[in-house]
């Protein structure tokens, strides 16, 4: 028995259409990959620390070689504007001071309003500020790891508003406000609303607001994974490819 086949058409032609169907099959696979695992390192970051990341998430960028045309051989590369607190981050990094020295750590009180960011809005004390003052006085740990590093706290007059005299929370006009102003260097918060009035009082009444703990090391935990993004990435990109190429080429329906 004889098994005859015919090709339909120049064969140089059919092959040269299959390469241009792979290629840009190629392209959309990888494409498509390297924007799901950019996406996918972005959410990491914004599931582990908060609304808060963001600029740490968008830092994460990625690029398709070639930038332009097509090619069976393509590349998606994915990369950070910050590798240093990326990596700290997947190693679960040991963070040391130097020797006879303490890390000096910020806590939520340490910003302008309570909010963080550049200008204005951004860190109001450091330590060289704390020593500077001649305010500043220490709080041990129990455990006796380290300290709190405390400012006295007072409260002042808002903006726009008189002067509270020796009178805390004095009613100005129709709007009762506390203004919490940490050593006389940086505004830490106002009570102005019902609940937060009562969150002011009972700071005033503590006399003190932490600014900084000092520690003598740090552990980060462990909170992202780049490498597990990459490698699934890289398991999914051949069924991707080959669905690609299959649309491409007219063998399946788009």
């Amino acid at each position: 028995m004889r098994l005859a086949a015919t090709i339909l058409g120049d064969l140089r032609q059919v092959l040269a259409a299959e390469v241009r169907a792979g290629e840009r099959a190629a392209m959309q696979a990888i494409r498509a990959e390297t924007e799901q695992v950019k996406q996918e390192l972005r959410q990491q970051v914004t599931s582990s620390f908060g609304g808060n990341a963001r600029g740490i998430a968008n830092a994460w960028r990625s690029q398709v070689f070639p930038r332009s045309g097509q090619s069976l051989r393509p590349a998606g590369l994915v990369w950070t504007k910050v590798p240093n607190v990326i990596d700290a981050f997947e190693r679960g990094a040991l963070i040391r001071a130097r020797s006879g020295t303490y890390l000096a750590i910020p806590t939520g009180f340490n910003a302008a309003r309570g909010r963080r960011g550049r200008g204005e809005k951004g860190l109001r004390v450091t330590p060289a500020q704390m020593v500077a003052s001649g305010q500043g006085f220490l709080r041990p740990f129990r455990s006796g790891r380290g300290f709190v590093w405390c400012l006295p706290l007072r409260s002042g007059s808002h903006r726009g508003d008189a002067a509270m005299g020796s009178r805390q929370g004095e009613q100005t006009g129709r709007r009762r406000r506390i203004r919490l102003i940490a050593g006389g260097l940086a505004e830490i918060g106002t009570g102005n609303r019902k609940g937060r009035e009562a969150w002011a009082r009972e700071m005033l009444a503590r006399g003190m607001v932490p600014m900084f703990l000092l520690l003598p090391q740090v552990k980060l935990a462990k909170r992202l994974d780049v490498k597990g993004a990459a490698e699934r990435g890289l398991r999914r990109l051949p069924e991707r490819f080959v669905a690609a190429w299959e649309r491409e080429s007219g063998r399946q329906a788009p």
